[in-house]
């Protein structure tokens, strides 16, 4: 009875933490490992720096869009890396879905962001878990990761791939150094998914210049090879 009474007690305290957060309820099977320190909610403006996330389109439709039918994956779109999103970083952790007296962004300040994230529903959803964490209005958030976006210059190797090629993350590093003077190792990170390229990560300053990524952000794929679907 005292270890059911337990069990009882920190799964409890589990929940008012998760409250604390503005997290939705679980199903009661759901388990949680409760965190080392107690859970503060984060405060806009409070991060260390960005990590600018570039997302191989092809790749993630082949993924996860086609089955979605959405229509960054229409073929003749022409989407190569896209914005998926800046998000704040600090040297361990990072804030998401703060609570912010700026107003959200309009349907249409989110649908202007389409020509580099792909769709509107990407903006708003990162607005909404990372751009309230910035401290800045929902349409400086999206001009600073229109600007980051527009700062690091996409391989053209990569940009006009016509075809599938399987190739090495460590590859696709290279090539945005060799495309990017001032880019080192350090400040760069290249994801996987289901043996796919997924995503290409870069770390910025709060004024938009890249910098070395913290331990946490600079986790790469260390496969040999991974696929690249062509551009479409």
């Amino acid at each position: 009875m005292r270890l059911i009474a337990l069990l009882i007690a920190s799964l409890f305290i589990t929940t008012a933490q998760a409250q604390a957060w503005g997290w939705k309820s679980h199903p009661a099977t759901t388990t949680t490992t409760p965190p080392a320190v107690p859970l503060v909610t984060p405060a806009p403006g409070n991060f260390d720096y960005y990590v600018l996330s570039l997302s191989w389109s092809a790749d993630w439709c082949a993924t996860t869009g086609d089955a979605r039918h959405d229509p960054q994956c229409a073929s003749g779109r022409d989407y190569a890396f896209v914005l998926h999103g800046l998000w704040p970083q600090n040297e361990q952790g990072y804030p998401d879905n703060c609570h912010t007296s700026q107003r959200d962004p309009s349907r249409s300040q989110s649908a202007a962001m389409t020509d580099i994230t792909g769709s509107a529903g990407l903006a708003w959803h990162e607005w909404q878990k990372h751009g309230r964490c910035t401290g800045l209005s929902a349409q400086a958030f999206y001009d600073t990761a229109r600007k980051a976006y527009t700062s690091i210059a996409i391989p053209p190797e990569l940009r006009h791939l016509n075809k599938q090629i399987d190739v090495a993350p460590s590859v696709i590093v290279d090539a945005f150094i060799a495309a990017n003077p001032g880019l080192k190792r350090t400040m760069i990170a290249v994801t996987c998914d289901k043996g796919k390229i997924q995503e290409a990560r870069i770390c910025l300053t709060k004024t938009l210049q890249p910098r070395p990524c913290s331990p946490e952000a600079a986790r790469s794929c260390h496969l040999s090879g991974a696929e690249m679907d062509p551009v479409r």
